[in-house]
């Protein structure tokens, strides 16, 4: 090799493993677009029809319905929007299948140990509103002793609306510690978003397999039935579900960010079809409607899709491959810019409900104050920390728990983090949240919470009221150096600035004379 030329040598970076201390997904250093433990094929990309098949040549070409498909199968359609639904908004899916849901032996109503709520208006007495600030703990997972599935785990903290209105949106957490055994959910009032915080999912719908583990979100439409079991290896479960009704999660519009960036399209994974080995085996459909569960009985399992294509499809996304974007120069961001997933009000200007993502990045903005400034937004906010130290609102704010701010009420400051930021003079960029993970469910609407968030679960922190950001942010202006005699000057200044004005208006001056 001669002199001038240069030798390039190729270090190899090691792939980390651990995902809750990557920086971001693309430190795992995979080819596949899933961790390494998911055991499921996907279909990728965020508004797309999809199509899928089971065996081969089961999809009808050319048509929908055809007189007799291929091995004796049912057409069966699900349609999401109103029929004449503009073509952006209009969402349906056909579904060939082994015997159709309409072949059951009709509605029963059942009991259970959850704790549901769906009537958020301020006549109904078991919804009140939290105008102070608020924290809770870990929400407590079922012991050993009892066996809690999905159907029976699932705890309504707050809301805002009525599905009956179609209109409005629930939060909940899961606690789950069994499977559904022969058992499948259909939330008939609106879309379910899912957070895992702790424990995987083996997630079975009527339109394939998706596994779920914590920092990951998944999305099920209105009517669509799925099963929530534990994966191997799991004993228990514990998550964050955001409901809407009336509307429907999509990508926020990126505006002057351009055409990526945030949650990218082709991030999003769909599940390819799947089929139960035993089809003639009994099954209970638990129905979710207006709040209230009702079982479908029948004699057949429901996930018996040999091929479906559409775009009511239930999907995936893992939060660590989220793009964020930020301030490069000055000043503190507006929240808004971690937004994964948005769900649209009546209010062109104003969502119903935003899914933010709070993760690892980089802060550079120099000469500023970085965190947070004291503000008292229009919006309600529920915080909850998936790992690590989380951004609640004290430092008792723990993986698994809740925070909440509501809307204009004051909040910020609550953490060490201010007081040493304002002690730090520095430009020097940084990584920010590491090891760690917290979202955050805004909604402009104000949220009426349940007796279960509020007494039942036994979690409300009793300090979650304790103003103990005034210990710590003193009043620092009132023993300025020099404040007082500057307040005094200041306000000489002002008087003898009128006097020197009143002069103009006299009105003595400025008139002719006759």
């Amino acid at each position: 090799m001669g002199s001038s030329e240069q030798e390039y040598v190729l270090i190899p970076r090691a792939p980390q493993t651990d995902i809750q201390k990557v920086f971001h997904y693309t430190d795992l250093q995979r080819s596949k677009p899933t961790r390494e433990n998911d055991p499921y094929e996907y279909v990728q990309g965020w508004g797309n029809r999809h199509q899928s098949e089971v065996i081969p040549g089961t999809l009808p070409a050319g048509q929908n319905n055809p007189q007799e498909n291929r091995f004796g199968l049912y057409t069966e359609g699900i349609t999401y929007s109103a029929f004449a639904a503009p073509r952006r908004s209009n969402m349906s899916t056909y579904m060939y299948r082994v015997r159709p849901a309409a072949a059951h032996n009709g509605y029963k109503k059942i009991e259970s140990k959850s704790h549901i709520e769906n009537c958020f208006l301020s006549c109904n007495p078991g919804v009140e509103t939290l105008p102070e600030q608020a924290e809770w703990t870990p929400f407590q997972l079922p012991g050993e002793d009892e066996k809690i599935d999905f159907v029976d785990g699932l705890h309504t903290l707050c809301g805002s609306g009525d599905p009956n209105l179609r209109e409005g949106m629930a939060v909940y957490v899961y606690l789950i510690n069994a499977n559904m055994k022969q058992r499948a959910f259909s939330n008939n009032d609106g879309d379910f978003l899912f957070c895992a915080q702790e424990g995987n999912l083996d997630i079975q719908t009527e339109f394939g397999k998706l596994f779920l583990q914590p920092g990951e979100i998944f999305v099920v439409q209105r009517g669509v039935r799925f099963s929530i079991n534990l994966a191997e290896g799991t004993k228990a479960a514990r998550g964050y579900i955001t409901e809407v009704w009336g509307s429907s999660w999509e990508l926020p519009d990126l505006g002057p960010i351009g055409g990526h960036g945030l949650a990218n399209p082709r991030d999003f994974l769909f599940p390819v079809a799947h089929i139960d080995d035993d089809l003639h085996v009994p099954f209970d459909i638990i129905n979710k409607l207006n709040g209230k569960y009702a079982t479908i009985e029948q004699d057949h399992s429901p996930y018996d899709l040999v091929a479906w294509h559409g775009n009511v499809v239930p999907y995936k996304y893992d939060l660590t491959k989220f793009s964020s974007q930020n301030s490069t120069s000055i000043d503190h961001t507006d929240p808004s810019i971690n937004t994964v997933l948005t769900a649209k009000s009546k209010d062109p200007n104003t969502p119903l409900a935003d899914f933010l993502w709070f993760g690892p990045r980089w802060d550079v903005a120099s000469n500023t104050f970085r965190l947070p400034y004291f503000h008292r937004n229009s919006a309600s906010e529920l915080l909850a920390c998936l790992y690590g130290n989380g951004l609640g609102r004290s430092d008792d704010f723990k993986p698994g728990g809740a925070s909440f701010e509501g809307g204009h009420t004051p909040h910020g400051g609550f953490s060490d983090g201010y007081v040493n930021e304002m002690q730090l003079q520095t430009n020097q960029p940084r990584k920010i949240l590491e090891n760690q993970m917290t979202i955050m469910i805004e909604s402009s609407r104000t949220f009426l919470f349940t007796e279960y968030a509020r007494t039942i679960c036994g979690t409300l922190s009793a300090k979650s009221t304790d103003p103990k950001v005034w210990d710590k942010l003193p009043d620092k202006f009132s023993s300025y150096p020099g404040i007082k005699d500057l307040l005094q000057r200041a306000k000489t200044d002002k008087e003898e600035g009128w006097k020197r004005l009143d002069y103009y208006h006299d009105p003595s001056i400025g008139r002719f004379s006759h």
